[in-house]
């Protein structure tokens, strides 16, 4: 099998599942005085630190959660009260529904939002505004520092979703200059179930809990956190250096579609490293997905959290591709990709693409 599906979930990385399984041993609740709960707690403490130094936030102001849609909900429920919502037309389904009722900041053909349409927007009262680092359909950058500097002197804030980008390329949240921005663990080569949402120190102030409980999180977040995966997380992180050879390998698989008669969406545009949208006229997504799954590769047609259904993308239809929303795959190489992978995969792509072409034809 060939698993070219990293933008789902990353395989886990050995430096956290040597964390993870390492911490299993430890008994205590962190939220204990005793001196087992210390122990947990120390271990909670060090990778809140570790999370924060790695992506440019402070610990004070780091909140773990379950994962980057609790991050995402957290941000929009706990800092949106009495503003406005605005939300970029091709943000995660995390966003979209915490946020139905926003306004869309329109993008361009690349997918990149427009930042005029942006000021526009802004004139009407105060707001959230919702817009994420890369895009986890085409893996497209944003222009959030950008974003940022409008948004401020207006009287907005600003919500980053960088679960795609983290651990994937440099990501600095007091660099970024947004307010709150989502993280999360197995996007990066860590467990699933924890993610964390770094505010700025004024969101810090603002945030109200999206779930109240016992006081944990300094009261922004009830619950016992996860310790074993939350330092699982930490190491993942700690783990994940930067792209590596994944440019080079993205852009072999690009040639090779291509050559094949397919189309690389967001080509011309800024786009994460192990990330290529690829559309092939005439065939749809989900026979695509089905017989590259049928050759041992594992790729997708949009979001995972769509899973059972394969449909439009909306971020290709906010982009204006047509009838190539519904015919495009994602290929998102993850930490571990070899160069025989992506020869694999181009085979079977080749492959495919002569069958349903011929078919169509």
């Amino acid at each position: 099998m060939i698993y070219l599906d990293a933008n789902a979930t990353e395989p886990l990385r050995p430096e956290a599942r040597t964390a993870v399984a390492a911490v299993l041993e430890v008994v205590g609740n962190p939220s204990s005085v005793h001196a087992a709960g210390r122990a947990a707690r120390r271990i909670l403490e060090d990778a809140r630190e570790a999370l924060a130094a790695r992506f440019g936030g402070r610990p004070g102001e780091l909140v773990f959660t379950s994962g980057g849609t609790e991050a995402d909900a957290m941000a929009i429920h706990g800092l949106g009260q009495g503003r406005r919502l605005i939300i970029g037309a091709t943000e995660h389904d995390a966003v979209r529904a915490a946020a139905p009722s926003a306004e869309l900041l329109p993008v361009d053909r690349h997918g990149i939002a427009d930042l005029d349409a942006l000021a526009r927007l802004l004139r009407g009262g105060p707001a959230l505004v919702c817009l994420m680092l890369a895009n986890n359909e085409t893996g497209t950058l944003q222009p959030v520092a950008q974003s940022a500097a409008l948004c401020h002197p207006a009287g907005a804030l600003l919500h980053v979703d960088a679960v795609q980008a983290a651990g994937r390329m440099p990501v600095d949240f007091a660099a970024l200059g947004a307010d709150s921005m989502a993280i999360s663990s197995h996007k990066l080569g860590g467990p699933a179930g924890a993610g964390a949402l770094l505010l700025s120190a004024e969101a810090a102030r603002q945030m109200r809990p999206l779930i109240p409980g016992g006081g944990q999180e300094r009261g922004r977040r009830g619950g016992t956190p996860p310790v074993a995966v939350i330092a699982g997380f930490a190491a993942a992180a700690d783990a994940a250096t930067g792209p590596g050879q994944l440019g080079n390998l993205r852009d072999l698989a690009e040639r090779s579609a291509v050559a094949a008669g397919a189309v690389v969406v967001g080509a011309d545009a800024a786009r994460l490293p192990n990330t290529t949208c690829i559309a092939l006229p005439g065939a749809r997504a989900e026979t695509q997905v089905i017989a590259l799954d049928l050759a041992g590769v594992c790729v997708s047609a949009g979001a995972a959290c769509s899973s059972g259904k394969v449909s439009r993308s909306h971020v290709l239809e906010a982009m204006g591709l047509g009838a190539l929303a519904g015919e495009a795959i994602r290929i998102s190489l993850p930490w571990n990709a070899t160069e025989a992978d992506v020869q694999a995969f181009a085979g079977a792509y080749q492959a495919m693409a002569a069958r349903l072409t011929r078919r169509a034809a």
